[in-house]
């Protein structure tokens, strides 16, 4: 990354800068141990399912009209996401540094699940934090947690959401330093934490490369992926930041409307500030505090930005975007139709763009969009957002079952 960029860095209490430097310098010793990586890249292949499945959407593109599509599948995954990726790679720098305790917040719960299931495979206890309203919305997840041995914390103030749970894993993490790793799950927080995700990600962008040069001997024209905090968009951009003939398109979640508070898109209303470590892009009212946001998508609900990505954007090598929930709910019904494909809300808002650019673009180009995740956690939002009545008389049957 070069020196014009101007966010990022550490803005912490005094209390956790020994923690942090300690970190950094353990993650720049392990990049250099071939033990290290040995033992990440065989977890990787032999227990989380690399490398993930590039799908040609043949259909979807004959109907669209345009370009070539592929779904790059992180849904294959070992439970369900990408976020297994960065969880195991923390995890190993946990080992490293002597902790016990892994401790998380999650959104969606995909990184809950992924934290706890990481902990449980290499012998940690297990932490999450939570907000109130995501663990109503992705309450699956939540079961899945606490079966893997994970105690679920719920937060109860604020927005209930995940910046909340950020917090509270936060101040948890300063009480017990000694005892406790945070693994944060995307490209966010004080330094090193965006570059070390983005460092365990990168395998997805190394991929579509492999898999794209195999399949097609080319690159991709453009690459798609989500944006919340932009785990799963950094991995995918990666390995193509240098190859400016590769256009990398971020989608974030543009909710209900444009005004602050029905969205969750920082290209739309964000401005520059430092909130839980770190300086970048976040939604802020006019006072600058934190804004609330809105999305059908827990995962993309977070107000701000990885600071890579914000440079990134502010350079013009990455397109932000967004698309609304009407929008991503209409291109899981797509996309399923068509491709056999049930994309997590989150990822449905980069499926959303492909279904603009497509058409647009000439039948020999490429464009891959990234699948961050599977359906599955989503069911009871799709089912509201669908209106299945059915489902509905399901539940009440299956709750009529506990009394």
């Amino acid at each position: 990354m070069s020196e014009k960029h101007t966010y990022g860095g550490a803005y912490v209490p005094e209390m956790l800068w020994e923690t942090l430097q300690k970190l950094d310098a353990e993650f720049e010793n392990a990049k250099k141990d071939t033990a290290f990586k040995s033992e990440f890249e065989n977890l990787l292949k032999n227990y989380s399912g690399r490398p993930t499945p590039l799908i040609f959407a043949a259909r979807a593109t004959e109907e669209l009209g345009g370009a070539k599509i592929y779904l790059k599948n992180e849904g294959a995954n070992h439970t369900g996401a990408h976020k297994i990726t960065h969880c195991l790679g923390q995890a190993l720098i946990a080992k490293r540094l002597g902790k016990k305790m892994l401790i998380a917040d999650t959104g969606a719960g995909q990184h809950g699940v992924a934290t706890a299931t990481v902990a449980a495979k290499l012998g940690f206890s297990c932490k999450i934090f939570m907000g109130r309203i995501d663990m109503e919305r992705q309450r699956p997840n939540v079961f899945l947690m606490e079966r893997l041995g994970a105690t679920v914390v719920p937060v109860e103030y604020g927005t209930k959401t995940l910046k909340d749970a950020v917090n509270e894993a936060l101040k948890f993490w300063m009480e017990n330093l000694d005892e406790a790793y945070f693994v944060i799950g995307s490209v966010v927080g004080p330094k090193p934490y965006p570059s070390m995700n983005r460092y365990f990600q990168s395998v997805i962008s190394r991929e579509i490369r492999a898999q794209l040069q195999e399949r097609e001997g080319k690159p991709p024209d453009v690459v798609v992926a989500c944006v919340g905090g932009g785990s799963n968009a950094m991995g995918s951009f990666d390995d193509f930041i240098h190859e400016k003939s590769v256009q990398l398109i971020g989608v974030e979640a543009g909710g209900r409307g444009k005004k602050l508070g029905e969205h969750a898109s920082r290209v739309l209303s964000g401005a520059e500030g430092i909130f839980q470590g770190y300086k970048s892009l976040f939604l802020q009212t006019e006072d600058g505090q934190i804004a609330p946001t809105h999305s059908i998508s827990a995962g993309l609900d977070y107000p701000g930005i990885g600071p890579e990505l914000a440079n990134l954007h502010a350079e013009g090598r990455v397109e932000l975007t967004y698309a609304t929930d009407d929008e991503a709910v209409a291109a899981v019904d797509f996309f399923a139709k068509l491709e056999g494909v049930i994309s997590a809300l989150e990822s449905a808002h980069a499926l959303a763009h492909v279904q603009k650019i497509a058409p647009k673009m000439p039948k020999d180009s490429i464009i891959v969009a990234t699948l961050s995740g599977r359906g599955d956690k989503d069911l009871f939002n799709f089912a509201r957002a669908f209106k299945d009545e059915s489902f509905r008389e399901f539940l009440k049957d299956e709750y009529g079952r506990y009394e």
